[in-house]
């Protein structure tokens, strides 16, 4: 059996005087799906970075087994100079820069790997587009596209399902769950809790690591008001509604059924509703 993709022993990371994780130790399961979850300025995206090998711990240590010239990372930002004048194709295709460098020559191993992936995230018929003609929707999907064309172990994607329309998560969503059959291990950032409770594993946090192990260990009332404090969560009917303003749904947007979970289902109680 494969051991943990990647293993932190008191890791913490800090800003000058300000504590962006405080010392955690946790482990991420090789092959399968990990959903970092918690609230606005909980460390989710501080702890990618760290991972990616972006970030130093401030203090002890992070083992990730994977080859860094192997892991994709998908970030949260889309926002590009409106004044460059760069295609989707091309956009894509800088994800083979590990693999043939920012001045080698395409060979036709990394135009296929190109080819598929904007095939995958269906924006083949966009190649040709400037990526500031793109709605933000069809620019996450071209951000999530290059990640896949980078030959990878380890996809980490910071909040690919935020601020989308319902189409273009449910494309990502498939892909990100279609990784895992090749035994890559995905890492992403959400604040849906749903979401998460459809991941094959979640790590809660709020400063630091809370809780981390399936969702039904990890997305219990008690470790959610530990995370988001009793003020953002209440209670009704079995299920736990979590007060989010800051990534309230919007009209046309994704949202996953009021960002509620029920604390004790299974996960096909999840499935169940999210095809409804």
């Amino acid at each position: 059996m494969r051991g943990p993709a990647v293993r932190a022993r008191d890791l913490a990371v800090r800003y000058g005087a300000v504590t962006a994780l405080a010392p955690s130790h946790f482990e991420v399961a090789a092959g399968g799906v990990t959903a970092v979850i918690g609230p606005n300025g909980s460390g989710k995206s501080t702890l990618l970075n760290v991972i990616a090998g972006l970030v130093e711990p401030s203090e002890g240590e992070i083992e990730v087994d994977v080859d860094p010239g192997r892991l994709a990372y998908v970030m949260q930002a889309t926002k590009v100079n409106e004044n460059l004048p760069v295609t989707v194709r091309e956009v894509v295709a800088m994800g083979r820069y590990a693999t043939v460098g920012a001045y080698g020559w395409p060979g036709p191993e990394d135009r296929a790997a190109v080819e598929t992936a904007m095939e995958r995230l269906g924006i083949s018929a966009l190649a040709s587009r400037h990526l500031n003609d793109l709605s933000g929707g069809q620019r996450q999907r071209v951000f999530v596209a290059q990640g896949l064309a980078q030959d990878h172990d380890m996809l980490l994607l910071d909040e690919p399902m935020t601020g989308i329309d319902l189409t273009t998560a449910q494309a990502i969503d498939e892909v990100i769950h279609s990784e895992t059959e090749d035994g890559c291990t995905v890492i992403m950032t959400t604040h849906d809790l749903s979401e998460a409770g459809l991941a094959d594993y979640v790590m809660l946090l709020s400063g630091g690591v809370v809780a981390c192990g399936t969702p039904e260990d990890v997305l219990t009332e008690d470790h959610l008001v530990v995370a988001y404090g009793p003020s953002l969560l209440h209670v009704e009917k079995g299920r736990v509604f979590l007060d989010d303003p800051a990534h309230s749904p919007a009209d046309g947007r994704h949202a996953h059924h009021e960002r509620s979970i029920h604390t004790e289902s299974d996960r096909s109680d999840l499935h169940g509703e999210q095809g409804q």
